[in-house]
């Protein structure tokens, strides 16, 4: 595998807020794991998160609407072969397959039991999709394997070095990497929305999930890259990175995400959505 990844000690300590980070956002930064990061906690525990994760995916309709922007990035693409890593429930996976008819998945996370749970759904018999353990860090694929690969929710969980590798490895095997995760928040944001989540929660999640998933929810707040940090890793990783940011219909419910699609020197085919700007 050739990785053009050459992120060095400043992307490394960089702040989640971007290099020219303000010192309070700064402060409001944390290197404490959610639950689903831990290797001291059960299993049980983080299928807990993940079942809330679903349950608030379903009531926003944001796996159908993850699935539709995989599907607007690729839509140059007859029969695309799409990657989705850290999919945790697999949802967006079996989301793209009911929209699109000749569309090929690979549903993969690093947890082998998240994995086991989406091969025992719907995924693990359908024709047109496999799940496999994939490392976002080193994807077991030669080089151009898949058209998209696709990161909902979970970029957020790598520290900088960590996510530049992984924007390195998913434009190594694919001409389009898709990361859609939570935008990160005014420091003032951030301690609102932490207070609007309790009651959201009390509606919304399974009464097992609540607790966990708050917890994991407030950590990822803090984890969260702003669109510098986005562009700041995507150019460590390649300097010629093409990175887009596009804009997604926030419903009320939850964070308000961010959508990046990198694209290396060798792919630079437009999307056709709503663009952004980094700010």
């Amino acid at each position: 595998m050739t990785h053009r990844y050459g992120a060095g000690p400043a992307i490394a300590s960089m702040p989640r807020g971007g290099p020219n980070a303000t010192w309070l956002n700064r402060l409001m930064q944390t290197d404490v794991a959610e639950y689903t990061d831990r290797r001291d906690v059960s299993d049980e525990l983080k299928q807990r998160v993940i079942k809330g994760l679903d349950a608030m995916g379903e009531r926003a309709s944001l796996h159908e609407q993850y699935a539709k922007t995989a599907l607007q990035v690729v839509e140059d693409i007859a029969d695309p072969r799409i990657l989705e890593i850290g999919a945790g429930h697999g949802r967006v996976s079996e989301e793209i397959l009911k929209l699109h008819a000749t569309a090929t998945v690979t549903a993969s996370d690093l947890d082998p039991t998240s994995v086991a749970n989406m091969a025992a759904g719907p995924l693990g018999s359908h024709p047109r999709a496999r799940t496999q353990v994939v490392d976002a860090t080193d994807i077991d694929a030669a080089d151009a394997t898949y058209d998209l690969v696709v990161f909902a929710l979970a970029f957020h969980h790598l520290p900088p070095a960590t996510a530049c590798l992984a924007i390195a490895e998913a434009t190594r095997v694919a001409s389009r990497f898709l990361v859609i995760d939570l935008k990160r928040a005014s420091p003032m944001g951030i301690l609102l929305n932490s207070l609007v989540m309790v009651p959201m929660s009390l509606a919304i999640l399974p009464p097992s999930s609540i607790l966990p998933t708050m917890h994991d929810a407030i950590v990822s707040s803090l984890r969260a890259y702003s669109p510098s940090a986005f562009v700041a890793l995507g150019k460590a990783a390649d300097p010629r990175m093409d990175i887009e940011f596009l804009q997604l219909e926030h419903n009320g419910i939850g964070p308000r995400p961010m959508t990046a699609v990198f694209r290396p020197p060798q792919a630079r085919t437009p999307v056709v959505t709503n663009r952004g700007s980094a700010k």
